[in-house]
């Protein structure tokens, strides 16, 4: 037999482990909550999607049904910022623009259809044919070539419109208004007080701005707007040239019927680049600028390389596109309140190149009610010349020809005095031999009542008017120089 082993209680001190109770470790502090949040993303992220699915369908139902009063943008987002300045508090870096744009010589309308996309590849897709809706009340207009144009207005009736109140709508053309399409628009009420956008201007067919008070931007030809945040101020005016925006910044107190532009005591000039959501004021001498507390308004003017401001006590600020401005004089006659449109009353100015300048005055010390001063040395003497007359109605909009004809719509009518028709030389003459014929209609209408309230020439042949009674759903074009104009009806 063996030896036999000894008989005792010890056992292997593996074996030993293997029966003790387990006791788990405690995880790091913090684990759970980790693991809490992580869960709820993943939840947020898959109802996102099913959102964004839905959302697809929506608007895609949107577009193909006729007959929709308005066509909008999803929910906007305040992408932009307004750098620092007198009562600002943001401030945001520029982008470098893709294209640089011809003059556009009238300081309202003309700049080139673009080659390539902001993004830098290839030809813009352009905007996208939609539906028009019904009872589109132009307001604004602007051409970036002969042919495309983009208007913006009101459109259908409030409560019946896009979230039952939101009637703003867009439409454009590249047929020089044979045909138009509805496009996207903000998503912005009509312009009453501190709210809505009523202008709209694209600096190169693919940029482009909505403004007045509130201020949106599309980078996609207005297949998409953007909100800008302006820290409370309304943008009263608004021009493009070059490669860049300028954009008077108004503090303004109340909600005046009157209009979007009413009861505005300071103002601030700012711009951004084609590219840019990013607006920064243009310099110390045209930031604050104020008549003494008054309210009153101011008006703002670009060609390809310089632009002009003329402040609300007068004074007339210029500079390069890009630079600083500085005060360069003093115009003959104040801007005083503002129309309805946002423009001057009394002070309405238009360039036919960066140092040939006309401004229309427009009041009771001026004989028939109104005069046009013209300055040929970039505003350091003036010469006067008789207006239209009083039969002619009180004047709302100027705009120059590249070739100085001078384009005037008044409160009866539109009004041309060609080029070389006046006297000139320095210094103020009054009463100097003037020549304006009234425009008329291509068609035996005749041209409509009440007016214009806009006019604008995009190059020496043709033009483009916003009748006073918008309820007519039409613009007016010209091709020969403003002697006819014809309606393009909205529709």
């Amino acid at each position: 037999m063996g030896q036999a082993m000894p008989d005792n209680d010890e056992r292997d001190p593996l074996d030993s482990w293997l029966h003790e109770q387990v006791r788990p470790l405690s995880p790091p502090p913090g684990t759970f909550d980790l693991i809490s949040r992580r869960a709820r993303k993943r939840k947020i992220r898959k109802l996102a999607v099913t959102v964004g699915s839905v959302a697809a369908v929506a608007a895609g139902v949107a577009v193909a049904v006729p007959g929709v009063t308005a066509l909008h943008v999803t929910t906007p987002s305040e992408s932009g910022n307004v750098a620092a300045g007198p009562g600002r508090s943001t401030t945001g870096g520029a982008t470098k623009p893709k294209g640089s744009p011809q003059p556009n010589g009238s300081g309202h309308l003309l700049a080139p259809t673009p080659t390539a996309s902001p993004s830098g590849g290839g030809t813009p897709a352009g905007p996208n044919p939609g539906p028009l809706p019904a009872d589109f009340a132009p307001t604004s207009v602007t051409f970036v070539s002969a042919s495309r144009a983009w208007v913006i207005g009101q459109a259908g009736s409030p409560g019946t419109c896009f979230n039952g109140s939101i009637c703003t709508s867009v439409a454009w053309t590249s047929d020089t208004g044979q045909t138009w399409h509805g496009e996207h628009a903000p998503v912005a009420g009509a312009p009453a007080g501190p709210e809505g956008v009523s202008g709209i201007r694209f600096l190169d067919g693919v940029n482009g701005w909505a403004f007045g008070p509130e201020l949106w931007v599309t980078h996609d030809s207005g297949n998409d707007w953007q909100t800008i945040n302006t820290n409370g101020e309304r943008v009263t005016d608004l021009e493009t040239a070059g490669n860049r925006a300028y954009a008077l910044f108004a503090s303004c107190s109340g909600t005046s019927a009157a209009g979007f532009a009413a009861d505005c005591t300071s103002y601030t000039l700012m711009t951004t680049t084609a590219t840019s959501n990013d607006w920064v004021p243009v310099g110390g001498a045209t930031s604050g600028l104020t008549n003494g507390g008054a309210a009153t308004s101011a008006v703002l003017a670009l060609t390809g390389t310089t632009g002009y401001l003329v402040a609300p006590d007068g004074t007339l600020y210029s500079g390069p596109l890009g630079g600083d401005w500085q005060r360069v004089g003093t115009v003959p006659c104040q801007p005083g309140t503002p129309q309805a449109s946002g423009l001057p009353a009394h002070a309405l100015l238009a360039l036919a190149s960066s140092t040939s300048l006309s401004l229309a005055c427009v009041g009771p010390s001026f004989a028939g009610g109104a005069a046009v001063e013209t300055s040929s040395d970039s505003g350091a003497t003036w010469t006067q010349s008789a207006g239209p007359g009083s039969a002619a109605g009180t004047p709302t909009s100027l705009s120059a020809a590249l070739n100085g004809t001078l384009v005037l719509a008044t409160t009866t009518g539109i009004y041309v005095q060609p080029t070389g028709a006046t006297q000139s030389g320095g210094g103020t003459q009054s009463g100097a031999a003037t020549q304006w014929t009234a425009g008329t209609a291509a068609s035996s209408g005749g041209m409509p009542q009440g007016g214009f309230s806009f006019v604008g020439m995009t190059d020496d042949q043709q033009g483009v008017a916003i009748p006073a009674d918008t309820s007519l759903h039409e613009v007016w074009l010209t091709s020969n120089g403003g002697s006819t104009w014809s309606p393009s009806p909205i529709n």
